[in-house]
């Protein structure tokens, strides 16, 4: 699948050259028929009812599965395509990818947003919602882009 460009507003970003769940809020919210809802006191976006994108705070099991490789910072979940996919990025990028025994079987995988930049993020972000979105949507959204 061909690179989707997301414009992203890169005067908000962190000062620190790090993303944050803001920077993952304003990029998953750019994208079409994309809606924000917050489900079990986190926020949660979708596309046509299709959850895509999440912020994942760490409960006790994760934190003690991780033990001192846990992140401090704000983490976001995101689908992938498949578990194929999970664990390239896993093996890719281990100080910004991340899993829990919680998702153990599923396609998603967890992002370190301090250990992310703006780009990455975008990338990541726009490749589970496309993963998510429906078949007319996400071609209307890769023909825009190419245009």
């Amino acid at each position: 699948m061909p690179p989707v460009r997301v414009q992203v507003d890169r005067r908000a970003w962190d000062a620190r050259g790090v993303a944050t769940l803001e920077d993952a809020r304003r990029i998953a919210l750019a994208l079409p028929a994309t809606r924000e809802k917050v489900s079990w006191g986190s926020l949660h976006w979708r596309v046509r009812d299709r959850g895509f994108a999440w912020e994942r705070p760490l409960r006790k099991a994760d934190l003690a599965a991780l033990g001192d490789a846990a992140p401090t910072g704000e983490v976001l979940g995101v689908r992938v395509a498949d578990e194929g996919e999970k664990e390239a990025l896993l093996a890719a990028e281990p100080d910004v990818f991340f899993t829990v025994p919680h998702f153990d079987g599923w396609p998603a995988v967890l992002v370190r947003l301090d250990a992310i930049g703006l780009d990455e993020l975008t990338e990541v972000v726009t490749d589970a919602w496309l993963d998510r979105a429906p078949a007319r949507l996400r071609e209307e959204l890769l023909r825009s882009r190419q245009a």
